[in-house]
């Protein structure tokens, strides 16, 4: 029986097992199952590792994407390059990382993006952040990030996020748990009176489907998604990836 799986913590929020599992059914894969892992610090990684001889495969969630990095003993390209993981394939107890949220994040951004689309805001600064930076990046997106702690030149505070800046980055992306069940009155404090029907917002949140941050984007006439179409397209991307070689 091959084993696959998710650390993070805490893990309520999380779909992948559900995901994983009916697909699985679904498909009629009968030596796979999916095990959610909640681990309270990264350093628990190896216990998991050690004690699960029959782990293919994990993905990593909040909050680990940054601090898995040191055990990693192969990183790919974009790994490197970005210090987020959220996909590892385990190949003779090897820990290969891999950021499979790049492939989810581009590919459901791209259907709803318009040619006017030429500056973002990032909210966040965490290893999601880093991916939707990458995206940012590889399509021509003029970028900015936004946090309780700026972490950069490129980063500003929520304080400093004034109507003008937010008027003029039609594309908004919450990479934050901010507004993620069970807190789904709470949203990112942006001037949301400066949004308008050009701006386009998106939500890596998938649980709810619709946050407070993307109703107030709905309500002034905003296009929306949420990180549903995302969390599918990683999903396939780590089974590829898992599987293949």
């Amino acid at each position: 029986m091959r084993k696959f799986g998710l650390i993070g913590y805490p893990l309520s929020h999380s779909f992948s097992q559900n995901y994983f599992n009916e697909k699985f059914n679904r498909e009629k894969i009968a030596d796979c199952v999916y095990q959610n892992f909640p681990i309270e610090e990264i350093g628990k990684i190896s216990a998991i590792i050690a004690s699960e001889p029959e782990l293919r495969g994990l993905n990593v969630t909040i909050p680990y994407k940054e601090q898995v990095i040191s055990f990693l003993d192969f990183k790919n390209a974009v790994v490197e390059q970005i210090s987020a993981c959220n996909c590892i394939k385990i190949v003779d107890g090897r820990l290969c990382g891999f950021n499979t949220d790049v492939v989810g994040f581009e590919v459901s951004l791209k259907k709803k993006l318009k040619p006017h689309h030429q500056k973002a805001l990032i909210l966040g600064t965490g290893g999601a952040a880093k991916a939707v930076g990458y995206v940012m990046k590889k399509l021509g997106i003029e970028h900015m990030l936004v946090s309780r702690k700026p972490v950069s030149s490129n980063c500003i505070s929520y304080y400093d996020l004034n109507e003008e800046i937010v008027r003029s980055h039609t594309l908004i992306i919450n990479t934050s748990p901010v507004g993620m069940y069970p807190n789904v009155e709470a949203y990112p404090e942006i001037p949301y009176c400066a949004i308008t029907a050009q701006h386009y917002l998106f939500d890596l949140i998938y649980n709810p489907g619709k946050t407070m941050f993307l109703k107030e984007g709905e309500e002034k006439g905003a296009a929306i998604e949420n990180g549903s179409e995302m969390l599918a397209l990683q999903a396939e991307e780590s089974w590829r990836i898992w599987n293949e070689g």
